[in-house]
Order: structure tokens, then C-alpha cells, then sequence
């Protein structure tokens, strides 16, 4: 047999895989696809000139031929891929796993003059009212203490070490910034480990947790219904689901709702990936008003779904739209539901607005398909506009720096920049591109800001940044696409594998103090640190720490 033919396709293959990993600077999303592609080709290749050229017997070629089939056959029927990581290398998982068992909550119908959100069965009960369900009643079982893991309570929600805790009522905390002041973490998780309260499966998406008080909020795709659904932030047992018939599905993003509830003054605000707008009553998930977003603006879904987590600034409701003409950013009124303001140009990206003060004045930042703006949270007025370049997705949130900065980063190979934003003479604001750097493209998670260092995931690499000039002090530690919270004077990063790392900043080098697993699997969700009680959540399950404190 011609041998030379595929020992050249098999060495031009390693010097292709080579030249990409070592000699290729492209982004590690491009690296990996490139290699499939490569791969892909090569056995392609292989398989051509083995049946049609290498000379083998025509009973060998047939049987190879017959043998690759079956397996390919095999293999279809045993496995499936579902969805892909950060740097979109496919998950394949077992086709005939156990399905999971998820715990429910009994819904009401609505009273009179409510919205209807869910079959009635009962009168004169609020739709989308739920009381807890004893189905599916989270595992609490006892756990053997190890080095550096979780051990559960004997009764789920039992808290020995701190009376109370904080809350966390909207995407990144009370501030929307990822920090949380004022905690001392305790470092040694092997002689005091956190403490699992609960764990337990949820339904599909996204989306992370909202913490007031006792109550622990999130978004669910469970079958052809969005769900938001409150549970008992100490054991997890469901209190009530609200269901729209609505559902998002895209092949690489996956299914289910993206954004995180916002918890205002007794109510619930939150968006669904196909633009369903809910304000829900806290206590019992009384739906008080809806509104379809993108239909409201003519506005189409985004490839991805809806990923915006409303912003509750007054008596206004904030969240992205991408409609036309000028409907980019929208505002409705917090009681009623009624359009507040629209304003700004652009398509919707996967960024929510932040509330930040930008040279002396309070705005809404946000980003959009290709620029970001400025805009006056009471009017909707367009203070400023700035070009953030490319066409790739882009979801981090933006990063206050001093009184008059702003950093935005983008995944895919685009990198971060920062505007100094200043007064102009008719009562606007301008911005001005002070440096931009390759060095930090943040795909998904949020950055830190702290004592002079902007820590944050470079494609799934964690680095260190000055900010004043944007060169990079160090890099070091594949999280993945993860999230990260500063807690006192540590910061918590959150892996895309469900690990969740104490690390202390530090200019100079990545110190990991410890480290445990919190899930199993892709977890790109924001968590929510009610401190001492960390949720996590992934598309697949959800669990409740109490971290040790100092």
C-alpha cells in the first residue's frame, strides 16, 4: 500500500496543530475551531485515500468501511454533544443518563384584574401564587469532611456561626459592582471548610440568583415555559413559579433565560431571554404587570437570547432593547409598566446597563452591538457615544475607573479599552480613548478593580492589569469563563468548571489561597454572595455555602 500519502497527511497535521497552539496569535476560541476543522480534514483525507487509492484489498476496504459506520452509528446513539465551553469545545455527555428530578412549586390562578400567567385551577388566588412543594426536596444528606470541601449540616439552613446575613438583590450585588465590603473571609477551608446548606437540580439557563432577605429568586427553562422561581435561600425548598410560555434554544449558547432578577422594595423585575418583561410580588410570585420588551421597540432576538439583567433606578425599570428608531436603551415605570423613555441607537448586545457617576454625573452605561453610551437615568438623554470596536458578542459589564473612566472589555480577540469621559460646553459629555490593549478580553465575566490593579479572566486566563497604562503585571490560572467577587479583602473566582478559588489580589503574582468544588460541569452563571451564604448555580443544578468567616 501507497504508505507515503497518509504518513504526509499525518505529518502535515501536527505542523498545522502546532503552528496554530505555538505559532497562530488568534484568539483560543479561533484555535480551538481551527483545530477541529484541521482534524476533521485530515481524517477525511485519510478515509478518501484509503478507500479509493491505497491499493488495500477490496474486502479490508469494505470492512473498514463497514466498521466506521457502525461506530459512527454507535456513537450517535449513545452520545450527544450539548452545547459547547467557553472556548467552544464540545461537552458530549451520555444520551440515556437518569433524568433529573427537579423540584416544583404549585401554582394559583390569578385574581381579578391580574394578569393571567399560568392555568387556573383554583379561583380567586394570584396567578403565577405558589406555596413550597414537598417534590424534589433537596438532599441534605451527611457528608465525610475532606481537606478543602463542602460539609453539610445535618439540618439544611443551620447557620451556628453568624445570625444573619447580607443580601443580594440584583446582577453583581448591592452596588452592581461584584463587591462586597466590610467581610473578613476565614483562608483555611481545610480546617474550617464551607458549609453545604443545600444542592439540588435546576431547570436550564443562565441566569444567577437575587438574595432579599430569606428569599432566593432566579430564572428556569422547565420544557416550553420560562419560569422565575423563588426558593428558601437556607434549604432551597421552591415557594413559588411564575410561567410564561416562551423558550430560547441556540446551539452553542444553549437553552433557557440569561438574565438575573432584580429584588426592588417587595418586588421581583425580570427579563426573559425572549424579551418577557415580569414584575412579580416577592412574597407570593403575584405577577403585578408584563411587557415583551423587543416587541414593545421592534426589536429582534438577539442569535443568542435576551441577556440583560434590569437595572431599577427610582421609580424606572432600565434594560437594553436594541429597537428602532432610537430605542437601544428603554425605561419603563416601576408600579405600572408603562414605557418611561427610550433612547440610543444600536442592536442589543449581551451586556445589562450599569448606574455609574462618570465626571461628576450620575448616567446609565451601556453597551451596545458596536459602541457604548451615557445616557441620564431620569430622561434617557444620550450624554455620550463611544466606537468599542468590533462585531463579535460582547457581555461583560463595564468597569468604573477613579471618577472619570471607563473600561469595556470584549471577548473573541477584541480586547479592553478605556474612555475618560468629560464635560462639554452644551451640557453633554464626551469621550476620549485613553488606551486600548489586547490583554484582557473578558468573554462573560465581570472585572475587579482593587488598590490600583484590574483583575479579570483574559479568555479564561486570569490577569493582572495596571490601569493606568493597560499593560499586564502577570497572567496566570485557566479558570475559564467564569465570574469573580471581591469579598472584603479577597477575591472569589468562580471557574467555568464549578470550582469556586480564594485568591488574594496581588500585583506582582497569583496567590491561591484555597480552593473547593462547588458543581460539576460548565458554569457560566453569576453567582450571588448574600455573605456569608455563596449560590451557585450552572444550567444544571444549584447549591448554597456558608463560607467561613474570620
Amino acid at each position: 500500500m501507497r504508505l507515503r500519502v497518509p504518513v504526509l497527511l499525518s505529518v502535515l497535521t501536527v505542523t498545522s496543530l502546532g503552528y496554530i497552539w505555538l505559532g497562530l496569535d488568534a484568539p483560543r476560541q479561533i484555535q480551538v475551531m481551527t483545530s477541529i476543522g484541521v482534524l476533521g480534514l485530515s481524517a477525511l483525507a485519510i478515509f478518501t485515500w484509503f478507500v479509493f487509492i491505497s491499493g488495500a484489498p477490496r474486502q479490508i476496504r469494505l470492512a473498514t468501511v463497514a466498521g466506521i459506520l457502525i461506530l459512527l452509528a454507535l456513537s450517535a446513539s449513545l452520545f450527544r454533544i450539548r452545547g459547547v465551553t467557553g472556548d467552544l469545545v464540545p461537552i458530549v455527555e451520555y444520551r440515556f443518563a437518569p433524568p433529573r428530578v427537579l423540584p416544583e412549586a404549585e401554582r394559583r390562578p390569578s385574581e381579578p384584574g391580574v394578569p393571567e400567567a399560568a392555568p387556573a385551577t383554583t379561583p380567586g388566588v394570584a396567578a403565577a401564587q405558589a406555596v413550597a412543594s414537598p417534590i424534589g426536596k433537596p438532599s441534605t444528606e451527611k457528608q465525610a469532611p475532606v481537606a478543602g470541601a463542602p460539609t453539610a449540616e445535618a439540618s439544611a439552613g443551620h447557620l451556628p456561626s453568624r445570625p444573619g446575613h447580607g443580601d443580594w438583590p440584583q446582577y453583581l450585588g448591592p452596588t452592581r459592582s461584584g463587591v462586597v465590603p466590610g467581610i473578613d473571609l476565614a483562608t483555611d477551608w481545610t480546617a474550617r471548610p464551607p458549609k453545604l446548606l443545600w444542592r439540588q437540580p435546576v431547570g436550564a439557563g443562565w441566569a444567577g440568583f437575587a438574595v432579599s432577605g430569606e428569599t432566593a429568586v432566579t430564572q428556569e427553562q422547565r420544557g416550553s415555559e420560562e419560569r422565575v422561581i423563588a426558593y428558601d435561600l437556607k434549604s432551597g425548598r421552591p415557594l413559588w413559579s411564575h410561567a410564561d410560555a416562551a423558550a430560547h434554544n441556540s446551539p452553542l449558547g444553549g437553552e433557557g433565560p440569561r438574565g438575573v432578577p432584580a429584588i426592588d422594595s417587595g418586588r421581583v423585575f425580570a427579563l426573559g431571554a425572549t424579551g418577557q418583561l415580569n414584575a412579580l410580588d416577592l412574597k407570593t410570585g403575584r405577577l403585578l404587570w408584563t411587557r415583551n420588551v423587543l416587541k414593545d421597540n421592534n426589536a429582534a432576538e438577539p442569535e443568542w437570547g435576551v441577556a440583560i439583567s434590569p437595572l431599577i433606578h427610582g421609580d424606572l425599570v432600565i434594560v437594553g432593547a436594541g429597537g428602532v428608531p432610537d430605542r437601544a436603551l428603554v425605561a419603563y415605570k416601576r408600579q405600572t409598566g408603562e414605557p418611561a423613555w427610550a433612547a440610543g441607537s444600536g442592536r442589543l448586545a449581551y451586556s445589562s446597563p450599569s448606574l455609574l457617576t462618570l465626571a461628576g454625573r450620575e448616567q446609565v452605561v451601556m453597551m451596545k452591538h458596536t459602541t457604548a453610551s451615557g445616557h441620564d437615568p431620569g430622561t434617557g438623554a444620550q450624554l455620550w457615544e463611544a466606537e468599542i470596536g468590533g462585531e463579535q458578542p460582547r457581555a461583560a459589564p463595564p468597569l468604573p475607573l477613579g471618577e472619570n473612566r471607563v473600561l469595556f472589555s470584549i471577548g473573541y480577540g477584541v480586547g479592553s479599552k478605556v474612555f475618560e469621559i468629560s464635560a462639554t460646553q452644551n451640557g453633554g459629555q464626551s469621550a476620549r480613548l485613553v488606551w486600548a490593549t489586547p490583554r484582557l478580553k473578558s468573554k462573560f465575566a465581570n472585572l475587579i478593580a482593587h488598590e490600583g490593579s484590574v483583575y479579570g479572566l483574559d479568555d479564561g486566563v486570569f490577569v493582572c492589569l495596571d490601569p493606568q497604562t493597560g499593560e499586564r503585571r502577570w497572567k496566570e490560572g485557566r479558570y475559564g469563563h467564569g465570574q469573580i467577587i471581591r469579598a472584603g479583602r479577597h477575591l472569589l473566582v468562580q471557574t467555568e468548571r464549578g470550582e469556586i478559588i480564594l485568591v488574594e489580589p496581588n500585583p506582582e503574582r497569583l496567590i491561591e489561597v484555597t480552593r473547593f468544588r462547588a458543581l460539576d460541569g460548565k458554569t457560566w452563571n453569576p453567582p450571588a454572595f448574600a455573605a456569608p451564604i455563596l449560590i451557585v448555580r450552572s444550567d444544571l443544578e444549584a447549591a448554597a455555602y456558608e463560607l467561613p468567616i474570620s
